[in-house]
């Protein structure tokens, strides 16, 4: 993976449920706030960390979708079996 993603591949995500997804989405969403202030203020050190936590950002917006339309259906609870769906592509 890119600078500053921390295990955010699609299939992982797909393994999380919902209020995970939010709360990973708003962690993003507040790293890339304070990437984007290091930046204007001179002092970010890495700029390939911006457009990692903007991929980040937009592929978990991606599951969500994915979920919202019923491409990939969602599993709750458990994290050993592997959602059929996903498999498919």
């Amino acid at each position: 993976m890119a600078i500053g993603s921390k295990n955010l591949d699609a299939a992982s995500l797909r393994e999380r449920s919902d209020a995970e997804l939010l709360e990973e989405l708003r962690e993003a969403k507040e790293t890339l706030f304070n990437l984007r202030f290091q930046g204007a203020t001179g002092q970010l050190e890495s700029h390939g960390r911006l457009k990692a936590v903007r991929r980040d950002i937009a592929r978990i917006y991606t599951v969500m979708r994915e979920r919202e339309l019923g491409i990939v259906s969602v599993v709750e609870g458990s994290t050993d079996g592997k959602s059929s769906a996903g498999d498919a592509s």
